[in-house]
């Protein structure tokens, strides 16, 4: 019995599935933030503030806004995953490092990104999983 329960839970398919998912909506989420409640403009003097060039702000947008929903339909998701990768790893070192580890501290440590990278990896080595429109 014990057996065919751990077979039954085994569903790295369905894994895949929810971990996409659950990223592409986070990459939404947070490329709306960065249009409807900083602006796009906001968002570029705030890359600008970290030393970073303003259109790289725009251009951040647009990888999560079409990151996110490739991620979402499940197409080319080990790509996507990989290439979504540097803004994460930007947002780290460009900006969270500074505050610590953890995401309660002041002006957010980088737990979370860190966090949300290595689940990028975990989706590249898994692929896209069951209802992807492309297969990896």
């Amino acid at each position: 019995m014990l057996t065919t329960l751990n077979a039954q839970l085994r569903a790295p398919g369905l894994a895949a599935l929810i971990l996409r998912i659950s990223l592409g909506v986070l990459f939404l989420a947070h490329a709306w933030l960065k249009i409807a409640v900083f602006t796009p403009s906001g968002t570029a003097q705030f890359f600008q503030s970290l030393g970073l060039p303003g259109p790289l702000a725009y251009l951040t947008i647009i990888a999560e806004v079409l990151g996110g929903i490739a991620l979402i339909i499940g197409w080319q998701v080990r790509v996507v995953s990989l290439a979504l990768l540097p803004i994460l790893l930007g947002a780290i070192f460009f900006n969270h490092a500074k505050a610590g580890f953890f995401f309660t501290n002041e002006g957010g440590g980088w737990e979370f990104p860190a966090f949300w990278a290595i689940s990028l990896i975990v989706l590249a080595l898994l692929g896209g999983g069951k209802a992807a429109v492309t297969t990896d």
